[in-house]
């Protein structure tokens, strides 16, 4: 529902300002941006959605392989003192948990390829125990807010880009990426806690959620403590080797279960390519809707007035030149990481604009995709309050993501 009520207003809004932009100021260019934009836009979903279709089927192949081979029930049976506390709607034992975790994990690691399918293949498990198919439900929304809220230990792409701009130390955003993204992370937790009235205080939760706290914590520690091209190195190097263990590890215990492997895969490889078509339509509504609010200069207009009344009230706007990318970061990954690089190009990689927008690009994941796509390809839709708690895990992240960056640089 409230998808469908945002969805409409871009459209509505770019039309709107289109309009006075022509009839105002005569500014024709401007609606063949939209049309132009338009195309492209649902050209560019269509060719995101391709692209994921080999990853879809890879890693939903491989889920499968673990799901024979026994891993899954390992998994669950390790996992559920805690998600049976946060996801009390989830049997004991249910294979979701395993399918939610593998999602989390992927985004820690900052695999995004590797978070989608597993995250689609998590919403198709809780759909399962829904008891109303078109009605998100608990399980699910707390489920799609940490997802949203992006917890990212290793942001290897941000680094990546920080260093081919030219920044004297590409990794210097780490620490207080890490911060924000928990914090944004955190907030989502605790605001869906609150709508299902989740005790966090809860001695195993609490001590599920202390270990998280230090895991992340032992990583500040670790990672502060090596030079940029340690970091950089050790931090891609730790997520591929931990992808491929999982990856051998899956294989090598269906061996040792004594399945056929190989059919096991195909036989989920194939649920992956059913679900890259089923994703296309949601893919490009939002897509289209995300551009054309971009094309008009709405968002220009809304960066614009927003300085306006900070300088009236002599409050430093630093931050402000920045704010494009955490505005769009909720709509659409592609067109924030587009921010960022800009801002590092414009100001310079090592400015204040340029290094908090690249925390804001690692405080959260792309809010509004997530729902659309995932709520989409389990058809679900009325969405309850999951895009409320969703944007608060959002607002946390962007105002802790101002905050680090002050106090940092």
């Amino acid at each position: 529902m409230a998808i469908n009520y945002i969805w409409t207003s871009l459209i509505v809004i770019s039309f709107l300002v289109a309009s006075v932009k022509l009839i105002l100021f005569g500014d024709t260019e401007v609606w063949n941006k939209m049309l132009q934009s338009l195309f492209d836009s649902s050209k560019d979903a269509f060719s995101f959605a391709l692209n994921l279709t080999g990853v879809l089927t890879l890693f939903l192949g491989l889920l499968k392989v673990a799901e024979k081979a026994g891993m899954v029930q390992l998994l669950a049976k390790l996992m559920n003192p805690f998600f049976s506390r946060i996801f009390p709607g989830i049997p004991k034992g249910h294979p979701s948990t395993v399918h939610i975790l593998m999602n989390f994990s992927a985004n820690m690691l900052g695999l995004d390829n590797a978070a989608t399918p597993l995250g689609l293949k998590a919403m198709q498990s809780l759909q399962e125990l829904n008891p109303d198919k078109e009605k998100a439900s608990n399980a699910q929304i707390m489920f799609l807010t940490l997802n949203a809220s992006g917890l990212t230990i290793i942001p290897i792409s941000i680094i990546s880009a920080r260093a081919a701009k030219g920044a004297a130390n590409p990794a210097d955003v780490f620490i207080p990426i890490l911060i924000a993204t928990y914090c944004s992370s955190l907030a989502g937790l605790l605001a869906v806690s609150i709508y299902q009235k989740i005790n966090l205080l809860n001695k195993i939760v609490f001590t599920y959620l202390l270990a998280t706290s230090s895991l992340v914590g032992l990583a500040i520690f670790y990672f502060s403590n090596l030079s940029t091209e340690q970091l950089n190195t050790q931090s891609s190097l730790f997520s591929s080797i931990i992808l491929f263990s999982i990856i051998v590890l899956f294989i090598v215990l269906g061996v040792i279960k004594k399945i056929n492997v190989y059919d096991a895969f195909i036989e989920g490889a194939k649920e992956g390519f059913e679900s890259a078509i089923k994703i296309i339509a949601y893919m490009v509504a939002i897509f289209v809707a995300i551009s054309m609010f971009r094309s008009c200069g709405a968002m220009d207009i809304i960066m614009n007035a927003l300085k306006f009344i900070l300088l009236s009230v002599s409050a430093d706007v630093r931050f402000v030149d920045a704010l494009p990318t955490a505005l769009m970061k909720p709509l659409s990954g592609t067109g924030a990481r587009g921010m960022m690089l800009d801002a590092m190009q414009t100001y310079g990689a090592d400015s204040f604009t340029a290094r908090l927008s690249c925390i804001f690009q690692g405080a959260a994941d792309t809010t509004f995709y997530i729902l659309s796509v995932y709520l989409g390809y389990v058809g679900i839709k009325n969405s309850r309050y999951a895009l409320a708690t969703c944007l608060i895990a959002d607002l946390a992240g962007v105002i802790a993501a101002v905050c680090v960056t002050y106090i940092f640089f």
